[in-house]
């Protein structure tokens, strides 16, 4: 499952879901936490049962702590819902709580928003419903009292980094960047995003999608480069060869065939 975009959806509004569906985001999520207020939330449970899930629409649920957290999960089981995103998650019983609601086929992705569950993200991470985690910046910043900047929350992103790649998953979502208008903003947080392993974006509006594609799609001077060392060792015969002076060996072409590899993205 990869996705570079992931397009949050408030839930209370049902006449945006078509549109998030048929945007360029990789996935849609709809959203019945921090989008919608208190006294929505019933509202917006019943469209999440009467919409469309397609294949790669998430619903983010309430943390598992509140009150409302068993009535989302009454209504994904009525809606037939196999992705999950769960906000503020810190322990491996949360997971199996949802997956005990859902059945075992449930997709779930962690969010990743307090200091307790960086602390534990190789464990949720590793669980078997459990594909990849993602990055609650806005709420993480909250709980560890530091700013939403790039440096301030550095040290949590590596973090989620290597504990994805200790738990062999796919590399981690980032966080949303709040700026809506924004287009070089944007691009430049996904790109450092990028740089530190992640694998994409929360997305809070359809105006970031591009920026965040962008940033994520390799540049026209990494495919040139890419295509001339997959080239050279092609017409060597071996795995190593010799590019401007560069000793070109197996990790240095295996980054070449990963940057290749991302130049012709597919939705399914």
């Amino acid at each position: 499952m990869a996705l570079t975009t992931m397009l949050f959806v408030p839930a209370d509004r049902p006449e945006r879901f078509e549109k998030a569906a048929a945007s360029t985001a990789d996935a849609v999520v709809l959203d019945l936490e921090d989008a919608v207020a208190p006294e929505n939330k019933e509202i917006a449970r019943a469209n999440v049962v009467k919409a469309a899930l397609h294949k790669r629409t998430f619903v983010r649920v309430n943390p598992v702590q509140t009150e409302v957290f068993l009535d989302d999960l009454l209504a994904l089981a009525r809606a037939g819902c196999g992705n999950v995103m769960l906000p503020k998650a810190e322990a491996i019983w949360e997971l199996e709580r949802v997956a005990a609601a859902l059945g075992e086929d449930i997709t779930i992705i962690p969010l990743i928003e307090t200091a307790v569950g960086l602390d534990n993200a190789r464990e949720l991470a590793a669980h078997r419903t459990v594909p990849f985690v993602a990055f609650g910046s806005l709420d993480f910043a909250l709980d560890m009292g530091c700013e939403h900047t790039q440096e301030a929350l550095r040290f949590a992103r590596q973090t989620l980094v290597f504990a994805s790649r200790l738990a062999q998953k796919a590399a981690p979502i980032d966080g949303v960047t709040v700026a809506i208008d924004d287009y070089e903003l944007i691009k430049a947080e996904a790109t450092e995003a990028r740089h530190l392993g992640f694998g994409g974006k929360l997305v809070i509006h359809p105006k970031q999608l591009a920026a965040v594609a962008e940033a994520f799609h390799p540049s026209d001077a990494e495919i040139a480069w890419a295509t001339q060392v997959v080239e050279a060792v092609s017409a060597n015969g071996t795995r190593a060869a010799k590019i401007n002076g560069q000793m070109i060996d197996k990790p240095v072409m295996s980054r070449a065939e990963e940057i290749l590899s991302r130049t012709s993205p597919t939705r399914g």
